[in-house]
């Protein structure tokens, strides 16, 4: 158990039988009355984001998930292979747990899985991820600063708005938070 007084983002707890992350909390303290706590929590599984009020002090059970490292080798129909770096087990998550992370795994690629109950509910992606321009406009010379983009397809087949100035075989940077260019590399 874990008092309300405690949270802080990234932590997981279990709410109404499912797994919330805490994404933004603020501790109330009104001039009348008690202190609560108002916090915005993420299911893990689904996505969904919830607002929810806890009285300051409130205890709640807390989800201990587990991080392993994994290698993702392929995907097949909606199926999508990973193996322990450590044990070299494997196991399949589907498209509909990887969610929007499928759009920037590549082969081979090390990734964290989270384990809760020895199940696997979701992916832990790296902040950024090198991908390589498959498909887009040609580039314009001396088009650097006008700030314009254009689509681009990349190799997992993501597409990604980017500067005039990139072109196909260009490897670029992609922040896989957000979904944006970053920078080329």
């Amino acid at each position: 158990m874990i008092s309300t007084n405690d949270f802080r983002i990234g932590l997981t707890i279990e709410l109404d039988g499912e797994i919330y992350s805490v994404v933004d909390f603020q501790h109330v303290k009104p001039g009348k009355g008690s202190a609560f706590v108002r916090s915005k929590l993420k299911n893990v599984k689904t996505g969904f984001t919830v607002e929810r009020t806890f009285r300051a002090g409130e205890k709640v059970p807390r989800a201990h998930i587990e991080h392993r490292e994994m290698q993702y080798l392929y995907s097949s129909d909606q199926d999508n292979f990973f193996m322990d770096t450590s044990t070299y087990e494997q196991i399949v998550l589907t498209d509909e747990t990887l969610g929007d992370s499928k759009k920037y795994l590549k082969e081979n690629m090390v990734i964290g899985i989270q384990m809760y109950e020895g199940a696997p509910i979701g992916v832990d992606l790296p902040n950024s991820v090198e991908l390589t321009v498959v498909e887009t406009d040609p580039g314009l010379r001396g088009d650097t600063v006008s700030g314009g983009t254009k689509p681009a397809t990349l190799e997992t087949g993501a597409v990604v708005q980017v500067p005039l100035f990139i072109n196909m075989g260009d490897v670029i940077r992609v922040d896989t938070r957000t979904g944006e260019y970053l920078e080329r590399v």
